[in-house]
Order: C-alpha cells, then structure tokens, then sequence
C-alpha cells in the first residue's frame, strides 16, 4: 500500500483527516490510515525492544489536540499491547511533558503533526534521552516501515496485530491514564525546574525561583497566553507561573478548542496581542508578555507590551530566539563566567539570522550551524559538549523558540522564563550592556533590552514568499542548475550589489545533519540538505545571506533572505532575485 508520508525525524506526517483535507476537524481517520499508524507502532514497538533489551519495555503515548488524535492513538496503543509492550497513556499533554515522563521509562510515541494545519496529525518517536530519535535511527525505522508497507498483505496483518489485543488489556491502559498523567505532569514540572535554573538541587533552584518573585515588583512581568485550545491547556502552565508568583492570563485554555490556524507566527498571535491590550485597557498594567504555542505545545512564539507606544507588539520569530539566547548567554556567564574551562557555545540551524554571531560574539561564544530539524540542532549541541563547550541554548531560530540544556525539545516555558530571567535576576541585562557597549539604566523595560538586538531584516519562515512549489523532485539536480544560474548572474549583478548593498564576495556553505561545509565548490553536494550563499562587504563582513531547503515535513520548498540592515528593500530585492532563479532552474 501507498503511504504518503513525510517520514522525518522531526515527525512522520500525512493529512489523517479521513476526507483527505488538511483543514478537516472531523475526527475519522478511516481504514488505510489506521493501517498506517499500525505499522508504525509496531515497527517502533520492534526497534524499541531491541534497542533497550528488554522483553517487555514500558511506553508512554501521548498526544496533541487534534480531532484524529484518539483515533490514532487506539490504533496505536492496541498494537503496542499486542506487541507485549507496556502502555502508559497520557491523553493530551504537551511534546516537553511526554518526552520529560518518558525519561524514567523506556522511550515515547508522541502523535502530533506539531504546527501543520488541522487534519494533519502524525507520530514522533523517542527513547528516554528527552528526545526525538535522530536521523539515523530514524532512517532504521523508516527502511522497516516502508518494507511493510509495500507487503501485499499489509492490510490484512495490520487488521490481525489489531485482533490480537485482548480488550482487558485497552480498558486497562484508559483506566490507569489518570494517573499516568498525573506522574507525567509531576515529572515534567520537576525536570523544567532544573532546565529555567540549570541547577539540579530543589534547593538551589528554590533560591533562583525567589530570586525571581522577589525582582518582580521591580519589573513586574504577568503572563497572557492564547492556548489555541493546544496539547499545553492541560499541562503545567497555569500552576507553574501562579507557584512562582507571576500573574496569568489564559485565552482559548479548553483542550481541542482550536479557533484559529496552528502554526505560531506573526499572523497568528494578533488574538494573544489583543488580550494583552484588553487587560491593560483594564488596568492589568502587569499583562507585559505573552506568548501562543503550536498544537503540540513545544514551540512559543512572543508578543510584549510596548510602553512607548502603548500597544501589544508581535516579536518575529528570529527576534524571539536572539532575546533568548541573550538572556541564556548572560545567565550562562553568572554561572559559569568566573571558571577557567568555561567555553560557551551555541547550536543553531542554518537559517538562522546573523543576528545570532553577533550577539554570541559579545559572550564569546562559538556558533555551531546544523541543517533544519530539531533533532540536527540537539545532535549539533551534543557533540560541541562533547569537544568540551557548554552549551547552554540551542534552537532554530527561523522557526522561533529554544531548547535550553538539558531538554532536548523546544519549551515556551524555556522562552518566557528566559526573559524573565533576563528581567527580573538582577545584573544579567547590565552584563549584556557592559559587554555590547550600551547604555544601561536600573529601570529598563523590555523595550529597552530589544533596542539593543543587532537589527537585521529576515524574511519571516510563514511568509507567503518564502515557500515555493518546486516540481522537480530532484533537489540536488536542482541546486546543479541553480549554482549555473547564480554564477552567471553574479558577474552581471556584481557592481549593482556593490554600489547598493556593499556587496562585494560571497561564500557558500552546504548543511547536512549535523555535519556543515564551508566554502562549498559544488552546490549540489548539499543534496535535500540547506544551501546558503552568504554575502560580504569590503572588509570582508558577512552582510546578507539567501538560503533554500525543501521542507523535510511539508512538500514544499523554502527559502529566505537576511540582510544586516532595516533596508526592507535589500531583503526583498535579494529573496526576489533567489526566487528567480530557483524557478528558471526548475524549468
């Protein structure tokens, strides 16, 4: 049988919706589908006992809000039991909240189709190390799943896996969800203790949390949250700020009440902006930051109160990584900056802004470039500590959020908590002042601190222009005949560029997992991986970058343009001349 999937090792994903439409919130998944989830429970269900040795391992599954998630979720459980595996089912929760609980199983299957629209949904895969399995142990599960599908007999085992469960055993498994959950959250509230402090005694994260409450009426902080009706609505949030004395206010908090589009950019947190203008309009002065998650709740992008101009203003997804990385940055270096073996270090995906360099290059910090996908990122950040680098925060900062050590998922709590740090430990903001050379004052807002971000001009990830519809399939082919177009264009666009923009030499760097290329001679060596062209000036500083990669997750195509200035122009004209030329070389 044909499966369509996207098979990712950030998610396996297809539209579930039994009408084959993405927007559907029915929550039949029909036959074929539920074959689908099937085989791939039991492939994981295989690979999980081989990979732990043991017999019988122990599974938590969980998923997101979506209408297909039960569904999936039954067909799922019934064959990890007819597998002999031990179920631990947590109905919704949150991405960082199953994969903190699966730390004291034996791994995870997760069903969420993360930001992608509603009657998408999907399945991720994890054992107990916090995380998403990485690309190669993904590929193992991906050769097995593929095998069984095209098997001629597909259907007809599926349905005997599924018949091969005895119903005690299901009832079981729903009758104990209650306290399944109830461990996971206790779990997951424990573990992000340790991740907002980065120290592991209750007692020494006590006294950074009090820190924290006793700073607050100096730069009060209330928290407003579009929950979207997403996966976090019946996680931690609301208990966790309220325990640590920050006020919050929650919109759209009933689980699968989800009333507008998922993914967590720009267009999307207007609802967010306005609840926070509505409470301030109120008198609720402490409504200064806010933030909406994905279905799956591992991702937050930030809206903040401007006091200058008295509005609720939507940070970028780019800003939102930079003011996080700041803040981790600054925390890291209370921390550790007085120790002679403290090297710090970050991990980033390749399209990340530049921004990133110049703000690590205040710390000291080295950079470290993956291809996109989460799991690239964390396996990056692995292996810098593993060379000796602390590394504090890594993440995508084209997508918005971060991941701060130890977890090794994104967090809107991670986020937030970043800022407030940065806000309310006294010393981390006049750190980064001393150290970029601006000016600090006691009573800064968080307006001040994002006055101070190097200003670039990025084309936003969920931009219309930065997605295009690339027939050939062939992406390596591709980027052969992109590399013949841009030669040839770049001798011709050279004195333009240089008497414009500057622009005088560039470079070109290939991402592939883990693994980045400088100075690549041959774009097609990138393959399905990212291919970034970036652009110096006459001192031969990095000024603008273009960058592509088809989508790992969706069949699309992406591409995007950061430029070090607020010239809108220069951005536009630079992902209109990549545009360009991407299509001539898809003819």
């Amino acid at each position: 049988m044909e499966h369509n999937m996207i098979l990712s090792a950030s998610g396996w994903r297809r539209i579930f919706a039994k009408s084959g439409g993405e927007q559907d919130n029915t929550p039949e998944i029909g036959p074929e589908n539920t074959v689908l989830a099937v085989l791939a429970a039991e492939v994981f269900a295989d690979y999980v006992r081989n990979a732990v040795n043991q017999q019988t391992p122990v599974i938590a599954c969980g998923m997101d809000a979506r209408p297909t998630g039960p569904a999936i979720s039954a067909a799922v459980i019934r064959t990890l039991l007819s597998k002999k595996i031990v179920v631990r089912y947590l109905g919704i929760t949150a991405a960082p909240e199953i994969m903190a609980y699966a730390k004291k199983l034996d791994g995870f299957i997760y069903i969420s189709a993360s930001h992608n629209p509603v009657g998408h949904n999907g399945i991720k895969f994890g054992l107990n190390d916090g995380g998403v399995l990485n690309a190669a142990e993904n590929a193992k599960l991906v050769e097995s799943f593929t095998r069984k599908c095209a098997d001629p007999q597909a259907m007809q085992k599926a349905a005997a896996v599924l018949n091969d469960c005895s119903t005690s055993d299901v009832d079981w498994v729903y009758a104990e969800s209650s306290e399944s959950k109830k461990d996971a959250l206790s779990s997951y509230k424990s573990f992000i203790r340790e991740v907002i402090t980065s120290v592991r005694k209750p007692s020494e994260q006590d006294e950074i949390f009090a820190q924290i409450r006793k700073s607050a009426g100096k730069h009060p902080v209330g928290v407003v949250c579009d929950m979207n009706g997403s996966a976090r609505s019946l996680s931690i949030d609301k208990e966790f700020f309220a325990e640590n004395g920050i006020p919050f206010y929650a919109i759209n908090d009933t689980a699968g009440d989800i009333v507008h589009e998922i993914i967590p950019e720009a267009e999307n947190l207007v609802w967010c902006a306005k609840e926070m203008e509505r409470l301030q309009a109120a008198g609720h002065t402490d409504a200064v930051l806010g933030y909406m998650p994905d279905c799956d709740g591992d991702r937050g992008n930030i809206v903040y109160w401007d006091e200058k101009n008295h509005k609720a203003d939507i940070l970028k997804a780019q800003e939102v990584f930079s003011l996080a990385v700041l803040a981790e940055l600054s925390y890291a270096d209370m921390l550790y900056g007085g120790s002679a073996d403290y090297k710090p270090a970050v991990a980033v995906n390749c399209p990340t802004s530049m921004r990133i360099d110049e703000i690590a290059a205040v710390f000291g910090a080295k950079i470290y470039r993956a291809e996109v996908g989460e799991a690239n990122v964390v396996n990056t950040a692995r292996k810098a500590r593993d060379a000796g680098f602390t590394v504090r925060i890594c993440g995508e900062g084209s997508n918005g959020g971060n991941i701060t050590y130890p977890s090794s998922v994104r967090d809107p709590l991670s986020t937030v908590f970043a800022v407030i740090k940065l806000m309310n430990i006294d010393g981390l903001y006049r750190t980064w002042c001393e150290k970029s050379g601006h000016a600090y004052r006691d009573d800064f807002t968080l307006t001040d601190v994002l006055g101070t971000l190097p200003v670039y001009t990025t084309t936003g990830v969920s931009e219309p222009r930065a997605v295009l519809h690339i027939r050939t399939t062939d992406h390596a082919l591709l980027k052969g005949r992109f590399q013949k177009i841009f030669e040839a264009e770049w001798k011709s666009k050279l004195d333009t560029f240089s008497a414009k923009y500057g622009i005088v030499s560039y470079e070109t760097v290939l991402t592939n997992g883990t693994t980045e290329t400088r100075n690549a001679a041959d774009f097609s060596k990138s393959g399905s991986g990212g291919l970034k062209i970036i652009f110096s000036d006459r001192k031969k500083n990095p000024c603008a970058f273009i960058w592509m990669r088809g989508s790992g997750t969706e069949p699309v195509f992406r591409i995007m343009c950061d430029v070090k200035s607020a010239d809108a122009e220069e951005e536009k004209e630079l992902l209109q001349w990549e545009t360009d030329m991407l299509l001539k070389a898809d003819n």
